[in-house]
């Protein structure tokens, strides 16, 4: 039996959405920070038939048959709930391809499972852990890792969970980046990638921690930009804004949607900060179904 643990992703945004004005542009990037937790941990052995237990264990077993033909029991110790900004999807079907093929790389496994049609921040995340920089892609390949950077150390993330699921995924995800952007999105999207450069990876290697997270907190603002029509508003929904909102009001600058969200994540000095200001957000809001302080993933997925 091979154990595998995960770590999830949260992702601030996408870099350069496709607008089809340029050709050969590489398309998508962004950037992102993988989680020690929630975690994805799975078991994976031979066995005389197929079969699955724990969270998730179908999707798991999918992934299970898409790298052999010989019959495995994959049991899913943990894993988040699928569709909420944490990468779930990716984590687990890396876990456990893993699990089975061991000696291959998070890319090389990503393309025997299906993943990395968009954002490669979850697959270069799930081998190198870290703050993670994704220089985006053409057509079919994965996208290339621009940069890895260390999360400081004493830095802590705080990770918020509205009670619901994001419904942008598969079909209607690819609807929408099908749609053509306004002018004020393309405009969003221009900004971006000066301010990853000249402002968020700085401020994170300096750990400068009050310029990093007004920094992230804009560019997940922008990154919103381009799918305000999808979403209702540049966040996925009210119960989301409103978190943001109150995090930045208690003096924390660093706050965002993770993805398409509902998750929201937060920065904080140290554990104290984190504490606090979990508590605080948990008694405001009575429809969060966690709220929790994580470190960042230092070294990515483990093998056991």
């Amino acid at each position: 039996m091979i154990r595998v643990v995960a770590p999830s992703r949260l992702h601030f945004g996408l870099l350069n959405v496709p607008s089809g004005t340029v050709e050969n542009e590489l398309h998508f990037g962004g950037c992102g920070l993988m989680l020690d937790a929630p975690c994805v941990a799975v078991s994976v052995e031979r066995a005389e038939a197929w079969s699955h237990e724990g969270p998730s264990g179908e999707r798991a077993l999918k992934y299970a048959r898409q790298v052999t033909e010989e019959p495995r029991r994959v049991v899913v110790e943990s894993c988040p709930p699928e569709h909420v900004g944490l990468g779930v999807g990716t984590s687990l079907g890396l876990a456990v391809a893993k699990a089975i093929l061991p000696e291959l790389s998070s890319i090389q496994l990503a393309q025997r499972i299906g993943r990395g049609e968009r954002s490669g921040i979850g697959i270069h995340g799930f081998e190198h852990g870290g703050f993670i920089v994704d220089g985006g892609k053409r057509e079919r390949e994965i996208s290339q890792l621009a940069g890895r950077y260390e999360f400081p150390a004493e830095w802590r993330v705080v990770l918020f969970l509205p009670q619901s699921s994001s419904s942008w995924h598969g079909e209607r995800e690819r609807e929408a980046f099908a749609r053509k952007r306004t002018e004020r999105a393309v405009r969003a999207i221009e900004r971006m990638g000066p301010l990853l450069s000249a402002e968020i990876v700085p401020a994170l290697q300096s750990a400068r921690f009050e310029r990093f997270g007004e920094a992230i907190h804009e560019y997940n603002r922008l990154a919103g930009l381009p799918f305000v029509e999808e979403q209702g508003g540049i966040y996925t929904g009210n119960a989301t804004e409103s978190i943001i909102d109150a995090i930045r009001s208690m003096g924390f600058p660093g706050a965002g949607q993770s993805s398409w969200g509902p998750a929201v994540f937060a920065f904080a000095e140290d554990s104290e900060r984190a504490d606090y200001l979990a508590n605080v957000i948990r008694g405001r809001f009575a429809g969060l179904s966690s709220a929790q302080v994580v470190t960042a993933s230092k070294t990515g997925a483990r093998v056991m």
